[in-house]
């Protein structure tokens, strides 16, 4: 299923998009798109039933927001250096284990929401990510087999990230990821039926039309059920938890010198393999 969040910020409805690309409302069958609704299989079991009988009426999505798709996000665990060639574009060694760093819940916007560019800066950056939304409580997993089945869905995320207050400031790279509207999010929550093989999607992202990101989640040096299982050892994942795994190369911190950073007025846009498209003009903030 997808499903997804549409009305103005903070006040928007759960919604489903059906196998026709109908826009559906939920907000008769569950009161919203959490981690309590993804951890309830019968409350996702009457989704289902009500899609198979017809009986969701249709939305009007002309002009309608789509907010982020999952709401009241627990933690936002991120995992760094996670793709070979991004790895090597950036000088990096691959680690030998996955880099962990956090962003704020409250970093995560709509798909299409403005991003601001932080005051004083000078290195705004982008980076396609494939998120993972949990589904089940999930501490001390013993296998992939065992992670996977604690994946509720799939989701785009865009890590935007401030390079020169991530690297050049001094601390940990969190200064430079969690400045306000750094995590747009959705357009879909994909339920994990879905995508049979999270190790196979393509993902892309345009800076003002120009392709800069153009990779594939098989080239993630800790793939999705390991970054599952290896997180769980250090942190307990709860329904509505989200891991950021990483991005493919081509961020502007690879390019050659000048690198081509962000500023107000470009657009960013980004998408995965059947996990939908975002779009963001940049202000400054």
């Amino acid at each position: 299923m997808k499903l997804l969040r549409v009305g103005t910020a903070g006040a928007e409805r759960p919604a489903l998009l059906d196998a026709e690309g109908v826009l559906r409302d939920l907000s008769g069958i569950v009161p919203d798109i959490d981690g309590a609704l993804l951890a309830d299989d019968v409350a996702l079991g009457r989704i289902r039933a009500a899609v198979e009988a017809g009986e969701l009426p249709a939305l009007d999505a002309a002009g309608l927001r789509v907010g982020p798709p999952l709401a009241r996000i627990g933690k936002i665990v991120c995992i760094g250096l996670n793709y070979h060639d991004h790895a090597t574009e950036t000088g990096a060694e691959p680690p030998s284990e996955p880099v962990i760093f956090f962003k704020a819940a409250d970093t995560v916007v709509g798909p299409t929401d403005t991003v601001l560019v932080p005051r004083g800066s000078v290195k705004t950056d982008w980076e396609v990510e494939l998120a993972i939304v949990i589904g089940r409580t999930a501490r001390y997993l013993g296998s992939h087999e065992e992670a996977l089945a604690h994946v509720g869905g799939y989701a785009v995320s865009h890590d935007v990230s401030e390079r020169e207050f991530q690297i050049e400031r001094g601390g940990t790279w969190d200064k430079g990821k969690n400045c306000e509207t750094f995590n747009p999010f959705g357009p879909w929550l994909v339920t994990s039926d879905e995508v049979p093989d999270p190790q196979a999607l393509g993902l892309k992202l345009w800076v003002n039309g120009e392709l800069k990101q153009d990779g594939n989640t098989s080239d993630q040096i800790f793939s999705v059920a390991e970054v599952v299982r290896y997180v769980s050892q250090f942190m307990t994942l709860y329904p509505g938890d989200v891991i950021n795994t990483g991005t493919p190369a081509g961020v502007a911190l690879g390019q050659p010198e000048p690198k081509p950073f962000l500023r107000a007025g470009d657009v960013v846009e980004l998408e995965i393999e059947g996990l939908g498209k975002q779009r963001q003009q940049l202000k400054d903030a």
